[in-house]
């Protein structure tokens, strides 16, 4: 995920959840909370922002844990509270406001720092204006009210491998299972030694998805696709949480369509905390490497007689095969069915919300900048409009997923909220000549003229010129008469 397109109340809100998320992926007995909550408070933590080194109280933990304990979107909990009075101004006083509308109507092709420094100079003259606030304030309360300049025509080796090598010799590797069903699920692809006929008319190697519960052992989800990808692990890992419902934490290696931005971001909204192995690391994810011989030995051995073997009858089989074979054998070495060590527990899934919430969760959020002259931005190389009542936004933030560009959202860049659907710009149409009329701040009045540039000097040039006869200093030029020059030439 690009860093860039995500802001500070995400940053916090999954470095609080990576704090506090073990807890619920591996719930500690009863009675020992207090003492794990120590430990966490004892270590030294990364800051979201800086990458500072940042100790953390008892207490915050505490509330962290709580907080994600009590809602169902535990990252959604963990975010910073938006101020109540964010978007309001307070610092700007309502006297000003009326003044700074006026002068930028009389003057639109001032820059923002000449509207601030006559605004400064009304101030000194009128006091009775209030206090004239930063910089910083006047420029964003003009941006948020669409106040902006009129425009017109203007002249082999690698370090982390050898590094991986270097962990594997010096540290133990011991195997692990999580105490809960539930508690946390591997995923990963895997290339099939079996080729299949293509609609195309092509033998090609299918790969494999597939989703196994660390605990019970238990395939949430099998399915063969022509290609790995992002779009196909989101496409898997959406049935294997309606099937079996929704994990405290999944694992998975740092593939390309492990850690693209779908993957990630649909992880956090679905509260799910995202363990990548480490790089170079294979052997943390060794429950899903072991389940990949049972597939060669067992499932793809009873289909040797099949010729031809297409996509189609390959993931039906497969299918009957894990349900009715593989769930219900008695695992080699937790000595009990996968199905029956599912049902005995303890768990800690969650029901999965319906399947379109689902769907929607597993979408990028993207910061693009907004054309003004046609409300458009770009995406994957196509134009989306943005609708007249946000268009004073210089920068807008999308969820979206890359392979379906059917649904775009406009979400608001501090709550995560989704504002509105954009739909794809359609020229064909626009050439009809049908407009709306224009929604949002700074818009006037249908039938209103445009005003002329304000009659009179400016405030602060005029606050000069004073200044200057006052200061008593001698002229700093002499002026030429130059029609009387003329006329005495002419006689």
């Amino acid at each position: 995920m690009n860093p860039n397109d995500t802001n500070p109340h995400d940053r916090w809100a999954r470095f609080r959840f990576s704090v506090v998320g073990g807890l619920f992926s591996s719930p500690p007995p009863r009675g020992e909370l207090r003492a794990v909550l120590k430990r966490l408070a004892d270590r030294t933590w990364v800051h979201p922002t800086t990458r500072a080194p940042l100790k953390l109280g008892f207490s915050t933990i505490e509330s962290w844990y709580y907080r994600a304990l009590r809602d169902q979107d535990p990252v959604r909990a963990l975010r910073q509270k938006v101020r109540s009075d964010a978007g309001t101004f307070p610092a700007l006083p309502e006297s000003l406001r009326g003044v700074l509308r006026a002068q930028w109507e009389g003057h639109r092709r001032w820059t923002m720092k000449l509207h601030y420094d006559n605004l400064g100079s009304l101030v000194r003259k009128t006091p009775k204006l209030g206090v004239l606030p930063s910089y910083s304030v006047v420029c964003r309360y003009m941006k948020a009210h669409g106040m902006r300049r009129a425009r017109g025509r203007r002249t082999p080796r690698t370090a982390g491998a050898e590094e991986a090598a270097l962990r594997f010799e010096r540290r133990e590797v011991r195997s692990y299972e999580a105490t809960h069903v539930g508690g946390l699920y591997h995923v990963d692809f895997h290339e099939g030694r079996r080729a299949v006929l293509t609609s195309k008319g092509k033998l090609e190697r299918p790969v494999l998805f597939g989703c196994l519960d660390d605990r019970s052992r238990l395939a949430c989800h099998l399915q063969w696709y022509g290609t790995e990808s992002a779009r196909t692990l989101v496409h898997g890992l959406e049935q294997a949480f309606l099937k079996r419902g929704l994990p405290r934490a999944l694992m998975s290696d740092r593939g390309q369509a492990e850690m693209a931005g779908e993957v990630e971001e649909g992880l956090e909204r679905l509260g799910v905390v995202h363990e990548p192995t480490l790089p170079y690391s294979p052997y943390q994810n060794a429950k899903q490497e072991s389940f990949w011989g049972n597939v060669e030995g067992r499932l793809l051995a009873m289909l040797e007689g099949v010729d031809p073997l297409t996509l189609e009858v390959l993931n039906e089989a497969t299918q009957a095969w894990v349900e009715l074979d593989y769930n219900r054998e008695v695992h080699g070495e937790t000595k009990e069915a996968p199905v029956e060590r599912w049902r005995a527990g303890p768990s800690v899934v969650r029901e999965a919300p319906d399947p379109e919430l689902v769907r929607a969760a597993f979408r990028r959020t993207a910061t693009r900048r907004q054309r003004h002259g046609d409300g458009t931005i770009s995406l994957e190389g196509r134009r989306f409009e943005v609708p007249s009542r946000y268009g004073h936004l210089d920068r807008v933030h999308v969820r979206y997923a890359t392979w379906d560009l059917t649904q775009v959202d406009l979400v608001d860049g501090r709550t995560g909220e989704e504002l509105c659907r954009l739909l794809p710009q359609d020229k064909a149409k626009n050439a009809e000549g049908r407009r709306r009329r224009r929604e949002g701040p700074a818009r006037s009045e249908p039938g209103t003229p445009l005003r002329p540039p304000a009659s009179g000097m400016a405030p602060l040039l005029f606050e000069c010129l004073e200044a200057y006869r006052a200061s008593g200093l001698p002229a700093a030029y002499l002026p030429l008469d130059e029609e009387k020059d003329e006329e005495g030439r002419a006689s």
